[in-house]
């Protein structure tokens, strides 16, 4: 069924704020590419002996990953700051948010349908419901290539979301510079 004009809600930043979406792409790359780089920053720190701040990267971590060393990478003969699971969906969504731009266009400030975060989660289930019920072992690969897929889904949503966030404080930063 179609909207009349007036009802249509523009799917699309404005041209004018192309720049403002590349800035909030790059702030948003270069954090999730520090927080992935923390992950692996852990292990290392403690093996060169900085123990408070490694111990501060694995606490930080620890609200978020069970961080059992048996199912974690190791680097250095320490244990990364997060399980193999957790790794993958950091390294999955450091990477789709790297290469969004390849893929959607930055002026976009929609988000993909939800089925397909829904269908991203199907993975990362089947790995977990199998290894809990004892049908199939669940290896250090297969937690990390689940949890690289549902962190690339996730990405495609928070990315747009962001933009538009970048889009409408913009918005009203000139709209405040205008009075």
């Amino acid at each position: 069924m179609y909207a009349p004009a007036n009802e249509y809600v523009p799917q699309c930043v404005p041209e004018s704020a192309a720049r403002g979406g590349r800035v909030v792409w790059g702030l948003l790359s270069a954090l999730s590419l520090a927080i992935l780089a923390l992950v692996f920053a852990a292990p290392v720190l403690l093996a060169l002996g900085h123990i408070q701040p490694a111990s501060l990267i694995y606490r930080a971590f620890s609200f978020l990953c069970h961080q059992i060393p048996e199912r974690s990478f190791h680097l250095e003969g320490h244990a990364l700051g997060v399980c193999a699971r957790c790794t993958g969906i950091y390294a999955g969504f450091a990477a789709s948010v790297l290469f969004y731009p390849v893929t959607r266009s930055l002026r976009r400030a929609d988000s993909p349908r939800r089925i397909w975060l829904l269908l991203a989660c199907v993975p990362i289930t089947v790995d977990f419901a199998l290894g809990f019920f004892g049908i199939w072992e669940n290896t250090h690969f297969s937690r990390f290539a689940t949890g690289a897929i549902f962190g690339a889904a996730c990405a495609l949503f928070v990315v747009p979301g962001f933009l538009d966030l970048g889009e409408l404080i913009r918005a009203r930063m000139k709209a405040r510079n205008e009075r």
